[in-house]
């Protein structure tokens, strides 16, 4: 059996922490599968939180939020087309069938500076548990 390889990217730092996690602003992303359809964002704090992520663009090609220009500002970003994308995954109890992600809040990343945010999205139009089934 061949072992796929772990891919981590730099360390990010959170201009603002996650809701709920006000101690934890460094994360490191960190392939969950080698094929760049899943990511670990994990804290960099010994008991720090971990969350499944997915860059949306490889699960659902239509998803094009519009961010907040103070978004952009705070993470030193020219214009929205310069920056990553990564939504954070939820698994029922029931198992990974019931998996959805979150489209109305992203985690927006500058790939120049490795600043990141979680962004919630004022257009309703995304919702909070899209499901992940294709």
């Amino acid at each position: 059996m061949t072992l796929a390889p772990v891919v981590t990217l730099p360390l990010l730092g959170m201009v603002t922490p996650l809701p709920g996690f006000p101690d934890s602003r460094d994360y490191v992303l960190v392939t969950a599968d080698g094929d760049g359809l899943l990511f670990w964002l994990q804290s960099m704090d010994a008991d720090g939180p971990r969350f499944l992520a997915i860059p949306p663009a490889r699960w659902f090609p239509d998803y094009a939020p519009s961010l907040p220009r103070q978004v952009l500002t705070d993470l030193d970003l020219d214009d929205a087309a310069g920056a990553l994308l990564f939504c954070l995954v939820t698994v029922p109890a029931e198992g990974v069938a019931g998996a959805t992600a979150n489209l109305r809040a992203p985690v927006v990343l500058n790939p120049a500076n490795w600043r990141a945010t979680q962004v919630v999205l004022p257009d309703s139009r995304h919702p909070i548990r899209r499901p992940l089934r294709r």
